[in-house]
């Protein structure tokens, strides 16, 4: 699954070059490392396996669109091609943002291809994805030998869906970098259709939340006093596509958070304040996690937050049961964390 770096400006896309045994995913990964410029690459690495081997690196794609003020940053992996190490396959095909099918054009291979494209059908179902609306690339390779499998008779084979498909040639490069580009353009177009994409407009500055001291109220009684008076949120979306009204929590979420939030805000309403605090830290860890891979200090740093309340807060729920104070501190320190991330330019329902 792609993710988001609001600081480095930067979204993560993991994409996999599938196929069977020796038709040509290795090659093809190599020739788009050689094409790329080394300052905008990664290390070429090995996962060696008993008998095969997984091959991935990282770069900055400069010549595409950017996704809104964002660089994308690809990952590109191979998978082995046996069928005995589906294992591996399917740990690599794991968070996965696209696939790049790699085919033999020899006659002898096309069983092989056939039962490739299937197995990754059945992997990605597995994940509870399926292959008809996830982005897929088709690579003809080996396009240059004489008895190759003519195009016509391939796409039957393996295209139904038609998708976008290129004749190539990975030991010369022909036709690569035209797929890896066609790769690109539908890992953005699902990309923005997820909305997980921020905003490259500004956005106005929203207030940080913070304690009333004029009137004096405590921390858990302006919490509980939102809560409390206005019906308890739904977890999950109401039938018939109408959604439930948000509370003062769930309300500031960007919208890749907006479901926990309203699971966190239910548990409160319902008393169960060992969950609230519960959900809102599994929900902190994921909304840090958009600072990058840091220690949850750092990403506090980075955010904007008060390090101080981020770490009370997981004291907190390591001292036993929670209590009304702890859950609502814990959704105190949730609010904060979704007003910086909404100033970042995590989109939001709206959007």
């Amino acid at each position: 699954m792609s993710t988001v770096n609001v600081m480095a400006r930067e979204i993560a896309a993991k994409i996999v070059f599938y196929g069977p045994g020796l038709s040509g995913k290795t090659t093809t990964l190599k020739r788009i490392y050689e094409t790329v410029k080394p300052s905008l690459r990664g290390e070429l690495m090995t996962l060696p396996t008993e008998a095969d081997r997984t091959l991935f690196f990282d770069f900055l794609p400069v010549r595409v669109e950017r996704v809104g003020d964002y660089a994308l940053r690809l990952a590109l992996y191979t998978v082995p091609g046996q069928v005995f190490y589906n294992a591996t396959r399917k740990l690599v095909l794991q968070g996965s943002d696209g696939v790049v099918f790699v085919a033999d054009s020899n006659p002898g291979a096309q069983d092989a291809n056939r039962e490739s494209m299937a197995n990754l059908e059945e992997n990605l179902a597995e994940q509870g994805i399926a292959l008809d609306s996830f982005p897929l690339v088709i690579q003809f390779n080996k396009r240059d030998l004489g008895n190759a499998v003519p195009l016509a008779q391939m796409r039957a084979l393996l295209n139904r869906r038609n998708v976008p498909d290129f004749e190539t040639v990975a030991m010369s490069g022909d036709g690569v970098l035209d797929a890896m580009k066609a790769m690109i353009r539908l890992v953005i177009k699902d990309l923005r259709a997820r909305k997980i994409v921020p905003s490259s407009k500004p956005r106005p500055s929203a207030p940080q939340p913070s304690l009333s001291k004029d009137l004096g109220a405590s921390l858990e009684a302006q919490v509980q006093e939102h809560l409390v008076h206005q019906p308890a949120p739904e977890p999950l979306p109401a039938p018939h596509g109408s959604r439930p009204a948000l509370g003062p929590v769930a309300a500031l979420a960007p919208a890749a958070l907006i479901d926990p939030a309203r699971v966190a805000e239910t548990y409160f309403a319902a008393g169960d304040f060992e969950g609230c605090v519960r959900t809102c830290l599994e929900t902190l860890q994921r909304g840090l996690a958009f600072a990058g891979e840091s220690s949850i200090a750092h990403q506090s740093f980075l955010l904007g937050l008060n390090g101080r309340d981020v770490l009370d807060a997981y004291t907190r729920s390591q001292r036993g049961a929670s209590n009304i104070e702890d859950a609502s501190f814990a959704l105190f320190v949730l609010a904060q964390l979704f007003v910086r991330l909404t100033q970042a330019g995590l989109p939001t329902p709206e959007q």
